[in-house]
């Protein structure tokens, strides 16, 4: 079901700001890069003591800079040598330490330049990834993904972070990666709950996957699908949001906001009708109304004295009442025992 265009402009202007709030908690899980355990410069027998010599070179710079520097001038001595995976890895492990993104940006050309056979750059994608996030650079970011995405170590904990950034550019207006992280967040939905862990993921961190991800995953998808136009979707997606973390306030609030957007079209719509259509329209939002009580009941209930939820907090109590109101003929009688309700029972003292 689809709302008037101003309906959606104004719900999603609403839901934006809570959302600050909301993602303000998450901290996104750090990329996988893709690179393993550091592997030393075996030693060979058959191996010319010069070329293992040069090759320990490589292992023995302590910056990803002077490996780069040292494996240029190995490629240049033995561009044929053996040991040209182990040399790669070494250096792609250090360019994984670096953390300012210009760096990296930087590091990554020169690693391509020597590293230049099939494959061998692909090892850098996770790295190139997050740099182009944190430097603001999302439409190299999306367009890596679109090639790249299957070939990182983690591509579940680059999916998140891309879903992170698609919901952060609505939050600013631009709703350009919408498409792309739709996409995303429902396929790192059905990697989790398939258990399709990827070697690279520790079981720790895919755990946290599973308990902390999934729910919000299934969250930002129902923001991503509303703000595209599809708000039964995005209904259902966060309906199982919120069956994963029925705790959660703004899972409440953001199906509540919809289900109002839905609700004053069907105003509208009793409002043309006539006759028993008129009557059916009415059943209808009545019907709505009432869901949409209970929602901003839980927001209120869940939200309760808690800093980051103050705003939406407050707009639902401003709301739940005025709607209860006027579903009770203008008594608030029974609110307060509804959002009592829904209020978790406090933690037992030590």
């Amino acid at each position: 079901m689809r709302v008037s265009r101003w309906l959606a402009v104004r719900l999603l202007r609403c839901l934006c700001l809570a959302l600050v709030a909301a993602c303000a908690a998450l901290s996104a899980p750090a990329i996988v890069s893709g690179q393993t355990a550091q592997k030393p410069v075996p030693d060979q027998p058959k191996m010319a003591a010069a070329e293992l010599a040069e090759a320990r070179k490589v292992e023995a710079a302590t910056d990803a800079q002077g490996r780069l520097t040292a494996a240029g001038e190995f490629f240049k001595k033995y561009p044929q040598s053996t040991l040209r995976p182990q040399l790669a890895q070494l250096v792609a492990q250090k360019i994984d330490e670096v953390i300012d993104p210009a760096q990296v940006l930087v590091l990554a050309d020169s690693f391509r330049v020597i590293f230049n056979q099939p494959g061998e750059a692909d090892m850098l994608n996770g790295n190139l990834l997050g740099a182009y996030l944190k430097a603001n650079r999302f439409d190299d970011a999306f367009k890596l993904a679109s090639t790249s995405l299957d070939k990182m170590a983690n591509p579940v904990g680059a999916m998140i972070d891309l879903v992170l950034t698609a919901n952060a550019q609505v939050r600013q207006q631009n709703t350009k990666f919408v498409p792309q992280g739709m996409q995303y967040a429902g396929r790192a939905i059905e990697l989790i709950e398939a258990n399709q862990k990827p070697a690279a993921v520790d079981d720790a961190m895919w755990a946290e996957y599973k308990s902390k991800w999934l729910p919000q995953l299934y969250q930002l998808h129902g923001f991503l699908l509303y703000a595209s136009g599809d708000a039964t979707t995005a209904q259902t997606r966060i309906a199982k949001a919120i069956a994963l973390n029925p705790t959660e306030p703004f899972n409440y609030w953001l199906i509540g906001n919809i289900r109002n957007a839905m609700y004053q079209a069907l105003v509208g719509k009793y409002k043309a009708a006539t006759g028993p259509a008129q009557a059916d329209m009415l059943k209808q939002a009545q019907a709505q109304l009432d869901q949409i009580i209970d929602d901003y009941a839980h927001v209120v209930a869940l939200s309760e004295g808690n800093a980051q939820f103050q705003a939406i907090h407050d707009q639902a109590m401003q709301d739940v009442q005025s709607y209860y109101q006027y579903r009770h003929n203008g008594s608030a009688d029974g609110l307060k025992q509804l959002i009592e309700k829904y209020k978790q029972p406090a933690a037992p003292k030590p």
